[in-house]
C-alpha cells in the first residue's frame, strides 16, 4: 500500500465525460491490490480547460481596476466546481470520497492575492482521512491568507498545490496527469524521433521547465526538489487496458542520487544530454551607447527588477573609443512594452542612445546533468548550428544548461539539428 497524490489538469477535467474517465483512474489507483490493500489517494484538480480564462474576463468586464482579493474569489471557483463534480462522480462509482477546499485543510499562503505562495499546509486531518480509506478531492490553485481570505497561486498553480500537498501528507509519489504521456527529449511535434524519458533529475526538469518545456510548472519542480517529493508525469488519456500508474509508464522526476541508483541497476542509461527545449516567448532589447563606467548596467536592470520583469540573457559589448558600450538582453515577450516604457523613463539617468527591440527571436537550450562531468557540450552545439548556417545572437549557461538566442524562423531546424547532434534520436 502506498500514499499517492494524483493531479489532473484542465484538459483532463474538461466536461463530465472526461471527469468520469478521471474517476475511473482514481478508483483503479485506490482499489485493493494483490496484497488486499488499496493505496491511500488524494486528488488535486484544475478547473475545466478554458474556465479560468472565462472567469478572468468576467472580472475585467466588471471592473478593469478590480480588487485582487475579489478576483481570487471569482477565479478560484473553477477548481471548486471540478473538485465537487469529481467527488460526486467517485461516490457514484461506490468510492468513499469528499472534497476539501483550500481553507478547510487549510493551505496557508503568503504574499499578494492572485500570485500567492504556499507557506504551510496542515496535513493532519487530510492524512487521517486518507488513512481511513477516504479519497480526498482538493481544488488546486487556491489557499487561504492569514486574514481568512481566499487566495490563488497564479496561473499553473495547481501543479504546485499537488506537490505541496504530497509533501504535507508524506506521499510516496505525486502523479501529475496531463495531455502528454511523459517528458520527451524534445517536442515530438517538431522531432518525430523524440524519445520519452524514463526518468529525469529535479535539476534537469527545473531547467527544462524554465527554458520552454511546458510539461510542468517551474515552481512545482522547485518545490518538489526542495521537499524531496518524487513526481511522475503521465497521461490521463488512457484506456482501461493500459498499464496502471504503479508500473511507471510515464516519466519519473527524482533526485540525482535516485537517478544514479537507477543507472547502476540498469533501469536507466546515463545520457550526456537529456533534452532540447525551445522558447519563442522572449524578446531582445539593445541599449546603444551606454556609458562604459561602473554602475551604468545597474541603472538599466534595477528598474526592471523593481517591476518584476525577469531578464535572461545579457551581453555587454566591448567598449567603444568614446567610453560607451552596447548592452543586449532578453525579457519575456509579454513584458516587452512595459520594459521599453520603463527604460525610456530612465533614459536620462542611464544615458543610453536608443532602444532597439526584436520580438522575433527564440531561445534554444541543451540540458543535461551529464554536463557537470563532461567537456565539449557547448562546442558540439555551436558546431552543429554553424554547419547549418544558424547564427547565434547571444549565449547563456548554467552548470547543466547551455542556451543560445537565434532567429525565430530557424527554431525548428535548430531543434532537429541539435537533437541529432547529441544522439537523442530514437532508433528505428
Amino acid at each position: 500500500m502506498a500514499r499517492i497524490v494524483m493531479k489532473f489538469g484542465g484538459t483532463s477535467m474538461a466536461g463530465t465525460e472526461r471527469i468520469r474517465r478521471v474517476a475511473g483512474l482514481v478508483r483503479r489507483q485506490a482499489a485493493p491490490k494483490e496484497d488486499g490493500a488499496g493505496d491511500e489517494v488524494a486528488v488535486v484538480v484544475s478547473a475545466m480547460a478554458g474556465e479560468t480564462d472565462r472567469l478572468v474576463n468576467f472580472c475585467r468586464e466588471a471592473n478593469a481596476s478590480y480588487d485582487p482579493a475579489e478576483y481570487d474569489v471569482v477565479v478560484s471557483s473553477g477548481e471548486q466546481v471540478t473538485s465537487g463534480l469529481l467527488a460526486i462522480t467517485l461516490q457514484g462509482l461506490g468510492c468513499r470520497a469528499r472534497s476539501w477546499l483550500g481553507w478547510q485543510l487549510p493551505i496557508r499562503t503568503a504574499e499578494a492575492h492572485a500570485k500567492a505562495r504556499i507557506a504551510a499546509i496542515d496535513g493532519a486531518a487530510l492524512g487521517a482521512a486518507m488513512a481511513a480509506g477516504e479519497i480526498a478531492v482538493i481544488p488546486g490553485f487556491q489557499g487561504v491568507s492569514d486574514e481568512g481570505r481566499v487566495t490563488t497561486l497564479g496561473r499553473g498553480g495547481s501543479d504546485t498545490s499537488a506537490v505541496a500537498i504530497a509533501a504535507a501528507v508524506g506521499a510516496d509519489r505525486c502523479d501529475i496527469y496531463t495531455d502528454v504521456d511523459g517528458v520527451y527529449t524534445t517536442d515530438p511535434r517538431i522531432v518525430a524521433k523524440a524519445r520519452k524519458l524514463k526518468a529525469v533529475t529535479y535539476e534537469e526538469m527545473l531547467e527544462l521547465a524554465s527554458v520552454g518545456a511546458k510539461v510542468l510548472q517551474t515552481r512545482s519542480v522547485g518545490l518538489a526538489m526542495k521537499e524531496g517529493v518524487r513526481v511522475q508525469v503521465l497521461s490521463s488519456f488512457t484506456s482501461d487496458e493500459d498499464a496502471a500508474a504503479d508500473t511507471l509508464p510515464g516519466t519519473l522526476i527524482v533526485s540525482e542520487e535516485e537517478m544514479n541508483r537507477l543507472v547502476e541497476d540498469g533501469t536507466m542509461e546515463r545520457q550526456l544530454v537529456t533534452g532540447i527545449a525551445h522558447d519563442k516567448n522572449e524578446a531582445k532589447l539593445i541599449l546603444t551607447r551606454v556609458p562604459d563606467r561602473p554602475g551604468a548596467v545597474a541603472h538599466i536592470f534595477a528598474p526592471l527588477a523593481a517591476a518584476h520583469i525577469n531578464v535572461d540573457m545579457i551581453i555587454q559589448n566591448v567598449g567603444r573609443d568614446k567610453g560607451e558600450t552596447d548592452v543586449t538582453f532578453t525579457v519575456p515577450q509579454s513584458d516587452l512594452p512595459r520594459a521599453q516604457a520603463l527604460l525610456e523613463d530612465k533614459r536620462e539617468e542611464i544615458g543610453f542612445g536608443r532602444i532597439i527591440s526584436d520580438s522575433r527571436i527564440a531561445k534554444i537550450s541543451v540540458v543535461g546533468v551529464g554536463m557537470k562531468s563532461h567537456a565539449g557540450v557547448a562546442a558540439t552545439m555551436f558546431r552543429a548550428l554553424a554547419d547549418r548556417g544558424i547564427n547565434i545572437q547571444a549565449i547563456s549557461t548554467s552548470e547543466i544548461k547551455v542556451s543560445v538566442m537565434i532567429d525565430e524562423d530557424e527554431t525548428e531546424l535548430a531543434v532537429r539539428v541539435l537533437h541529432t547532434a547529441y544522439g537523442l534520436d530514437a532508433k528505428d
